[in-house]
């Protein structure tokens, strides 16, 4: 599944965007951008559409859980 975070760089007006493939790419995206002081504005996903960092977080862990095992 694939997300698009939407998020606001510190002193800009203009709301940029990324695409992440995996929950988890966007956990880290999400995080890099807290960091740097950006401010999220959205993350969409065109099976799930708008939701919060949360349900993102639980949809990282299904997705983890889902991923076969390495030995």
């Amino acid at each position: 599944m694939s997300y698009t975070i939407g998020f606001q760089a510190k002193n800009q007006n203009a709301i940029l965007a990324t695409e992440a493939a995996t929950a988890n790419q966007a956990v880290a995206i999400i995080a890099a951008l807290r960091r740097s002081s950006d401010e999220i504005k959205f993350i969409r996903s065109p099976q799930e559409g708008e939701m919060g960092i949360e349900m993102l977080l639980l949809l990282a862990k299904e997705e983890a859980e889902e991923m076969p095992q390495h030995a």
